[in-house]
């Protein structure tokens, strides 16, 4: 970690933000790496201090394994299905932008000038990159429990209140999974075909293929995203199309949201 941390306006936001998650950072310097963005850490030659995407990465695990243990606390009758539709939707981009936006966290992101101009303090994947390193900063700062506690107080309103018919659409992947299962077809197969604009503002773009035929393609600022974007479009197609035509289709239509070439 950094020995130089935030100082005057850029300290008391800090502050400002652990009051609105009610958790105090015993570790001041995890909570400053969880906000900052690699272009940020990139312009501070001087004393170059690490961006969060190691922390992003572990916050996904951890996010990951605390939802999947509360939701079977929760619904301990329910079968494998119907908990990863659960899940898929509350590790979901949409959901965690939604909590993200709930404590501000943009706010407190520590971006360069590029980043603050194209609106990045507002940008969905930066978002959903910090909120998940703010939970792997608590979960390094204090542990297992710590983490758990944060997450239960952010998503208590939303785990009481959802539901796996509510959340199917949300999570496409799962969907068509169990739409071709049921038509006696082959599971789908999703190929990242390629990646568009700079390091941290990257763009993927995703084919789903089935029977070896390109069925969709989606894009999306994360991989998962561009998954879910091109489950959807494929059951779209699904719906469409009779089941015999479905693998003979193309998919013209559904690259005009891949992005254009420069």
């Amino acid at each position: 970690m950094g020995n130089r941390g935030m100082d005057g306006e850029e300290g008391n936001q800090l502050a400002a933000l652990e009051e609105r998650i009610a958790y105090c950072f015993r570790q001041r310097a995890l909570l400053e790496r969880a906000l900052t963005h690699r272009s940020f850490a990139h312009e501070q030659v001087k004393f170059a201090p690490q961006d969060n995407e190691a922390l992003e990465f572990l916050g996904d695990a951890v996010l990951g394994f605390l939802v999947s243990a509360w939701l079977l606390e929760r619904f301990p009758d329910y079968d494998e299905g119907k908990l990863s539709k659960l899940k898929a939707y509350l590790v979901s981009a949409e959901n965690l932008e939604v909590h993200a936006q709930r404590i501000r966290l943009g706010e407190s992101l520590r971006l360069n000038r590029g980043e603050e101009k194209t609106g990045g303090r507002l940008k969905r994947n930066l978002l959903v990159g910090a909120y998940e390193a703010l939970l792997a900063a608590i979960y390094l700062d204090s542990g297992i429990d710590a983490a758990r506690g944060f997450l239960r107080n952010a998503f208590a309103e939303v785990v009481s209140s959802i539901s796996p018919e509510a959340t199917e659409a949300m999570d496409y992947k799962t969907t068509l999974q169990e739409r071709l299962q049921a038509r006696g077809m082959t599971l789908p197969r999703y190929e990242v075909i390629a990646k568009h604009g700079p390091a941290h503002d990257r763009i993927f773009e995703v084919r789903v293929h089935i029977n070896d035929e390109v069925i969709a393609t989606g894009v999306g600022p994360r991989i998962k995203t561009a998954h879910q974007r091109a489950a959807q479009l494929a059951l779209q197609k699904l719906d469409q199309t009779p089941t015999e035509r479905v693998l003979c289709a193309t998919v013209a239509e559904d690259r005009d949201d891949a992005p254009r070439a420069k």
